[in-house]
């Protein structure tokens, strides 16, 4: 469900609140240019950050909120407004595009897929400026090393680009990252399926019930990213380059191509509870059909066994020698009798479809 950290009622705007379970932050600057990379290096003192180079870009990565201070004084060195520092702290916010003063706030929802397949979803906020790019994320570890391996080895589009490139890069890693967690979701959509059928019980209900929530909050998470992707593709904004733009095109492209998936994923899901609805209502009627049976089979002997419970002196073959005997032969014979017309019937067992050819 969504849990939102917000002030309490009346606070500043521009509160930040901040978990006690926060990490610590860690710092990463990443400076480069025309000529290439010039420093990659963790930073421990926010006196530490350098400049953007000439014609060239400076990429701050924060990971962990655990420090107000910090934060605080980071948005002061490059004059953050405190509303925008807010929204990149105060997660989770609706994915979205705003521009605060001199910088573009970019709020994603970024999607990671452990090695055990396991997904975690997490907020991205990015912040872009004429010559530099800020990340803010509130757990380690993110999507954008292939990115990072990019600026390291002297990309030419990197070098040759601005920052608003840098952000553009940023974004497609987020929206790209969604292709194989849905790859996970689809295979485990494909195991519940069959065992829905097979053997439907409430562990597979409570399997689909947590997959129906998990695609609900990507649903949730993508629709707005759609809407702000859209909007820097087609709304002119002084630090996103035609050139960029473009680049968005395929980025939107992409996170459409996702979304459209995650309504078949969640079309496949409410398929696949009438499934399993269906697969229980034929076994509940399996177990009708035998038990009726039987009971069908014991209705001529619960006759006879009531007829000849009654207290009455003068009945046929009540004082009769093989009286016991006659009854336990007529009994077992109507049930042997009743068993083999139920047979011929087809009734005994579930009939099989039998494969037709197309005509």
């Amino acid at each position: 469900m969504f849990h939102k950290r917000h002030p309490q009622v009346g606070a500043a705007p521009g509160t930040l609140v901040i978990p006690a379970d926060a990490p610590t932050p860690r710092v990463r600057q990443i400076l480069y240019s025309i000529d290439g990379l010039k420093s990659d290096r963790t930073i421990t003192d926010l006196d530490q950050l350098e400049a953007a180079p000439a014609a060239g870009v400076s990429w701050v990565d924060i990971q962990g909120f655990g420090d107000e201070r910090l934060l605080i004084e980071l948005g002061e060195i490059y004059g953050l407004h405190p509303l925008l520092l807010e929204d990149v702290v105060n997660v989770p916010q609706r994915a979205k595009v705003e521009l605060h003063d001199d910088n573009l706030l970019i709020v994603l929802r970024m999607v990671r897929v452990d090695e055990n397949a396991e997904i975690t979803v997490e907020q991205i906020g990015v912040v872009l400026g004429e010559d530099y790019v800020l990340t803010f994320q509130e757990c380690y570890g993110d999507v954008f090393d292939p990115i990072r391996k990019r600026i390291t080895a002297g990309h030419r589009r990197f070098k040759e680009k601005r920052a608003d490139y840098l952000a553009y890069a940023i974004a497609d890693s987020v929206i790209d990252h969604y292709y194989p967690a849905l790859e996970v979701i689809g295979e485990r959509l494909e195991e519940m399926e069959e065992e829905a059928v097979m053997a439907p019980t409430t562990a597979i209900l409570q399997k689909i019930q947590f997959m129906k929530n998990r695609l609900l909050n990507l649903r949730r998470a993508l629709w707005p990213q759609r809407e702000a992707l859209h909007s820097m593709v087609w709304e002119t904004n002084a630090l996103v380059s035609e050139e960029v733009r473009l680049y968005l095109r395929d980025t939107y492209d992409h996170c459409v191509q996702t979304t459209e998936v995650i309504e078949m994923y969640r079309d496949m899901i409410s398929g696949m509870l009438n499934t399993y609805l269906s697969s229980m209502a034929n076994r509940t009627n399996e177990v009708m059909r035998v038990l009726t049976i039987v009971s069908t089979i014991f209705i001529p002997m619960s006759f006879l066994a009531g007829v000849y419970g009654m207290n009455f002196d003068d009945m046929p073959i009540l004082h009769w020698k093989f009286g016991y005997a006659m009854f336990w032969s007529l009994a077992i014979t109507l049930a042997v009798g009743m068993l083999v017309f139920f047979g011929r019937k087809g009734w005994l067992r579930p009939q099989e479809t039998k494969n037709q050819k197309p005509d």
